[in-house]
């Protein structure tokens, strides 16, 4: 683990981004801390007219960005928060799980390691924040007991890569969802005895399933694939209720807005549409926003898109194949922030659920910690 730091002085008398003062008294605004830099300097003597940058503090972060390497030997696949916010966990091709703490000093606390035999492809907090779930390539669907370190249960899932892990309460139970390459999507309940799903969705097409997430009430499963399409279940009957259609490539990820009201679906057609999936909608069609600007790349990875939650879904992001994060506005669909950093494809994207924080994971190994809506006083 890292954090990021400005570039050492260059020169014998110019100093770049020199080190961060922070004044605790005296730059405060509004309550927040105000983290002032010396940007230029024509030397030593010159301090009183050096070029100073103030940025707004947003959050309890260490830094603006922070880095959080070493911890993995592979690509990441998937980073998510806890639902206190207080933790994070990534998971990565080496089959390993990393645990994190958000907040200073942002330690590596701990690390699952082997947790499946083939890569892990995609995790999901309980909603207690007491387990972890993950899936792999091998098929399989694990829970770990975040306390001990301890593996709770093992589900053989699916035949073939297991892709996406969502997680709801219905009925008062907490639910797992599933998808996998061999075309379906099963639910899962870790409180029964047995070991077989409590649901089974099969369109019988053999069309590998790629992403799934659940309805607000949890009562309908949102299940997309290599059709292009995200069709809905319903939990109770295990009947289509309706298709969404608009992308012309695979579904890479699936994200339901904090309100429940809609659905953001990105595909490696490079597009994120967003469906809404209220139960009486006035578009035959429900798409209510198409927004472009983060390209999948080449590589046909599983990209994921998020919601910011600390405002209630104002903006939402897609990771890219240009090494960047895209942020959007929803209602305007303007493009917010191109945000760089990473030195790979960015697949893993998540937002804090009490504060402007975005949680990046890469192909590159390495995850950024950033704060959104930091304003520049200079």
């Amino acid at each position: 683990m890292s954090v990021r730091k400005s570039p050492p002085p260059t020169g014998p008398g110019l100093a770049l981004a020199k080190r961060a003062r922070v004044d605790n008294d005296d730059d405060m605004e509004d309550g927040g801390n105000v983290t002032t830099m010396t940007v230029a300097s024509s030397g030593e003597g010159q301090r009183k007219n050096a070029l100073i940058r103030s940025v707004k503090r947003t959050s309890g972060l260490e830094a603006p960005i922070v880095s959080l390497s070493g911890a993995h030997g592979g690509e990441i696949t998937a980073c998510k928060f806890d639902p206190s916010g207080q933790t994070l966990a990534a998971c990565s091709v080496d089959r390993s799980i990393s645990l994190w703490k958000t907040y200073p000093p942002h330690d590596n606390y701990g690390i699952l390691p082997n947790v499946h035999k083939m890569a892990i492809l995609d995790i999901a907090y309980s909603l207690d924040s007491e387990a972890l779930y993950s899936g792999g390539a091998d098929g399989t669907l694990v829970a770990t007991d975040l306390r001990t370190g301890e593996r709770i249960a093992r589900y053989a899932a699916h035949h073939g890569p297991l892709n996406s892990i969502a997680v709801t309460i219905s009925g008062g139970r907490e639910l797992v969802l599933t998808g996998g390459d061999d075309g379906i999507a099963r639910v899962w309940d870790f409180a029964l005895d047995s070991k077989d799903p409590v649901a089974e969705f099969d369109d019988e097409r053999d069309c590998p399933v790629t992403a799934v997430e659940w309805s607000a009430d949890g009562n309908q499963c949102f299940v997309g694939g290599v059709d292009n399409e995200v069709k809905v279940w319903d939990l109770r009957t295990s009947e289509i209720l309706y298709t969404l259609r608009g992308h012309t490539d695979t579904i890479a990820s699936l994200s339901l807005s904090p309100n429940g009201h809609f659905l953001a679906t990105y595909s490696l057609d490079s597009a994120l549409i967003i469906y809404d999936v209220r139960p009486f909608s006035s578009d035959p069609m429900r798409v209510y926003r198409s927004l472009t600007g983060a390209p999948s790349g080449f590589e046909s990875t599983l990209i994921r898109c998020a919601w910011t939650k600390h405002d209630n879904g104002a903006r939402i992001a897609a990771g890219g194949g240009d090494r960047t994060v895209t942020v959007w506005e929803v209602d305007s669909g303007k493009v917010l922030y191109k945000l760089p950093g990473h030195k790979g494809s960015v697949t893993g994207v998540d937002f804090h659920p009490r504060e402007p924080i975005i949680l990046t994971g890469s192909k590159d190994t390495n995850m950024l910690l950033g704060e959104l809506d930091a304003q520049d006083f200079s």
